[in-house]
Order: C-alpha cells, then sequence, then structure tokens
C-alpha cells in the first residue's frame, strides 16, 4: 500500500510566509485608487499633460466642467465648517451611510448639542415633543417627569448616553432620555 506523503510543518510554513509576503507585496505595489466625481478626476488627470500649453487648456476645461457640474447639483463641493454644521444639524441620527463625507483628518465628532425650544407639546402618551430653533424635532424617550414643563424659549442640551441613547436637559433640570424624530 503506498503512503500518501504530506509535507513537513516547516515546509507548510514556509509555503504560507511566501504566500503572504507575496500578496503583500503586490498589494503594496498596487496604486491607492481613491473614488472620485469624473469631473474631479478630469482635473487631478491635467496633471499628467506635459506640454504647458496643453495642460493649461485640460484644467481650463476641467475647472469649466466641475463648474458647470456644480451648478447642476451633479457635484456638491463642500469645505471643513459646512460638513460640521451639517454633522450637527443631523444630530441624533443615524447617517452612518454617509461616510463618503469623512475623508482627510478624523472629522470632529459631535457628542452634544445645545438648543433652544420653538415649540413644546405633550404627545398623546403624555411624553414631550420639542421642536428646536434649528428645526430639529426631539421626543421624551421615558416616562420620567419634569418639574417645569419646556415651552418656547426654554435652553435644551442633548448629549449622547449610553448604547445609541440620548439624554435632554431642559432648563437646567434632571436629564430625561429622548431620541431624534424623522418627518411630522
Amino acid at each position: 500500500m503506498n503512503r500518501l506523503s504530506l509535507p513537513s510543518p516547516r515546509a507548510l510554513v514556509a509555503t504560507g510566509v511566501a504566500a503572504v509576503l507575496a500578496v503583500g507585496a503586490a498589494q503594496a505595489a498596487a496604486p491607492v485608487v481613491r473614488d472620485v466625481a469624473p469631473a474631479l478626476k478630469a482635473l487631478l488627470d491635467c496633471r499628467g499633460v506635459a506640454e504647458n500649453d496643453k495642460r493649461l487648456a485640460c484644467y481650463d476645461a476641467a475647472v469649466d466642467s466641475i463648474t458647470a457640474a456644480e451648478k447642476k447639483g451633479d457635484v456638491i463641493i463642500v469645505d471643513r465648517q459646512q460638513a460640521q454644521a451639517a454633522r450637527r444639524q443631523a444630530f441624533g441620527l443615524d447617517l452612518s451611510a454617509l461616510s463618503i463625507f469623512d475623508r482627510g483628518d478624523k472629522a470632529e465628532e459631535v457628542d452634544r448639542i445645545a438648543g433652544e425650544v420653538t415649540k413644546a407639546v405633550r404627545g398623546a402618551d403624555g411624553r414631550w415633543i420639542l421642536t428646536l430653533a434649528d428645526g430639529a424635532t426631539w421626543r421624551q424617550a421615558d416616562d420620567r417627569s419634569l418639574s417645569s414643563p419646556p415651552k418656547a424659549g426654554s435652553k435644551v442640551e442633548i448629549r449622547k448616553a449610553a448604547a445609541g441613547s440620548y439624554l435632554m436637559n431642559i432648563d437646567g433640570q434632571t436629564a430625561v432620555r429622548a431620541r431624534r424624530v424623522v418627518g411630522p
């Protein structure tokens, strides 16, 4: 009976190490491709044009293309300050699908906001529903009573709490649990 000969453990380890090194070398040699809008890619490609006149014409055409795309809304250009303002406006909403905007330096995470109540009503369940000056609507998520009811002009601070929840202080009172409401 023929015995099946298996490679030694050392040979297996050596083969595995060689495979990992080969894959690592191939990945290191591959250029880093970043997903960019076609209008921006056209602008970046102009860097490779050798002749000055042709490179300038390429840049002019690419800038015209980006300007037209921006006017039509096909490309949106925001600076860091605008992105931070949008994050503050969206505080309390799950926007993980928008991670495309998290390029460059790590974005400053918003973990609390302060605002002013423009409208305060009680829902059918007795919990408060507050609309803030920035247009965001927050709903009380627990049954805790407030010593003083919120009203237009009340100061509100909302902060992240454990397990994706939020705590809302109204006019300095003890915090109540709250959640952001989307839609009417």
